[in-house]
């Protein structure tokens, strides 16, 4: 049976990438995004089979609604992808409140809202997936991206807990942690006002990539978009999905790392309980 999608951030890059496989595959979906006119095209070439939905994911009181009318016009939703998202370049003295607060907004409570809103649907069926997109910098991080990768951390976390207590469900959990792809996430990326000179050989350096924009960038939409659509289809999905050589990369470093940093301190870390 063809699978029913609800796709986040469906107007561009991955998100965009990920209705265009799903639409191959002969699946229904209905594609969410703040500007719909961006899915006029693929609405238009494949009607009945893509439907546009006007959805910010930081408007709570929309999502149950939202969730809602999808369910009663399709009878379920199989897959829920959380893709909407964009980025935020500053060190993290320079990084407002109010700034922070926005971006979990979109990558954090927006997604959780959602997981809540389809899984009792899901639960109902014993079925469905939750993806939700991530990045390599979910599992590692650098200077001047304090701020996403709070986000993408958290939402990680969360996830993983997620995936424990769904997974006897029947409901499947893959996080997606993507490199650098050809998305429009840098030209999507804010950057905090005040520059403090003492952070100009650090977070300058982001600043400078950011800057410079996404064209160029290694990573295929269209081929991370299949690697997510097969990870759904295997017999095991895996839990954490990096994608791109560099995605790849940086989380095994990441972790490689982790690894050794602990290493020389386990002794003395083991050692930390009350004397018998």
């Amino acid at each position: 049976m063809n699978k029913v999608w609800l796709i986040t951030g469906a107007g561009s890059g991955l998100g965009r990438a990920i209705t265009e496989a799903a639409v191959a595959a002969g699946d229904v979906v209905v594609a969410a995004t703040r500007r719909v006119g961006t899915l006029d095209d693929i609405v238009a070439a494949h009607p009945g089979q893509v439907e546009a939905l006007r959805l910010d994911v930081t408007d709570a009181a929309r999502i149950d609604e939202a969730v809602r009318d999808v369910v009663a016009r399709h009878g379920r939703i199989d897959v829920l992808v959380n893709n909407a998202g964009r980025g935020h370049v500053g060190a993290f003295e320079e990084t407002t409140d109010e700034e922070l607060r926005s971006l979990f907004d979109v990558h954090v409570f927006g997604p959780a809202a959602l997981v809540r809103a389809v899984l009792p649907y899901m639960r109902q069926r014993r079925s469905g997936a939750i993806v939700q997109m991530s990045s390599m910098g979910g599992r590692m991080s650098f200077a001047g991206f304090s701020a996403y990768s709070g986000t993408k951390f958290a939402l990680e976390g969360m996830s993983e807990a997620l995936a424990a207590e769904v997974g006897p469900l029947g409901i499947r959990t893959l996080v997606v942690e993507p490199g650098a792809f050809r998305t429009s996430l840098m030209a999507n990326t804010t950057a905090s006002g005040e520059e403090l000179a003492d952070y100009a050989a650090t977070v300058g350096a982001t600043r400078k990539m950011v800057a410079a924009g996404d064209e160029g960038t290694p990573g295929d939409p269209a081929k991370a978009a299949a690697v997510i659509l097969a990870a759904l289809d295997a017999d095991r999905t895996p839990l954490h999905l990096p994608l791109g050589a560099d995605g790849v990369e940086a989380v095994t470093c990441a972790l490689d790392r982790v690894r050794a940093e602990i290493a020389p301190w386990t002794a003395r870390a083991r050692a930390t309980a009350f004397d018998a």
